[in-house]
């Protein structure tokens, strides 16, 4: 599996690894089928992560390697909680909604909490990343991200654009040339899919206590 790893091509004066190339155009075809409700967006997640955590292991990057490993075991959990139909609108599809404000403050508090942790934890072991606060932020906020889309709130497509904000810069920083240009059209993406998610949710009301479906 050394090939992953080997440079593909170079693009702008940019080496594109295999491994960062086939995982993010992996990863972006999953962003898509999130975007539709499709539930094969949580197996194109799972393979995504697989390839980009052998790019980011051998490149010392170990939040976004561990990342990799988070997304894997949310695609499985996400992947689950989609089929088992908990969440269908009425035509039959993944419903969607706005989390409350609670949940919002859960998601942001966990954001916050786990940045600090995670990052503290990587300045105290250097050896673990050598970016150790945007490393950091990207793990947590990825984690954020997946949990909220599991559990179908339009949140999620905030969070990645959150993600993006400090992805592309480190991606380009650090090698990943691919992974930047990806996630500048992952941007693209996200404001799409989030229009799409918000106006759906706005169309689901629950249907009154005694009136017909």
């Amino acid at each position: 599996m050394n090939w992953l790893n080997s440079e593909a091509f170079t693009l702008f004066g940019q080496h594109i690894k295999w491994a960062d190339m086939i995982g993010n155009v992996i990863g972006l075809i999953g962003l898509a089928l999130g975007w539709r409700r499709s539930l094969w967006t949580w197996p194109a997640q799972f393979v995504s992560g697989l390839i980009l955590f052998t790019a980011f292991a051998t490149a010392h990057l170990s939040g976004s390697a561990g990342k990799q490993v988070v997304v894997m075991l949310v695609a499985v959990w996400g992947f689950r909680q989609w089929n088992r139909g908990r969440q269908q609108a009425q035509d039959g599809s993944v419903a969607v909604r706005f989390a409350t404000w609670r949940e919002r403050g859960v998601l942001l508090a966990g954001a916050a909490l786990g940045t600090l942790a995670v990052g503290g934890l990587f300045t105290a072991y250097p050896s673990l990343s050598w970016d150790p606060w945007p490393d950091a932020y990207i793990f947590v906020g990825t984690v954020v991200a997946m949990y909220a889309q599991a559990r179908g709130m339009v949140e999620f497509w905030f969070a990645w654009l959150l993600v993006d904000l400090v992805g592309v810069p480190l991606n380009f920083a650090n090698g990943f040339a691919f992974s930047g240009f990806v996630y500048v059209i992952y941007g693209a993406l996200v404001l799409w899919g989030m229009r799409d998610w918000w106006l759906r949710s706005r169309d689901a009301r629950p249907a009154l206590e005694g009136a017909p479906a």
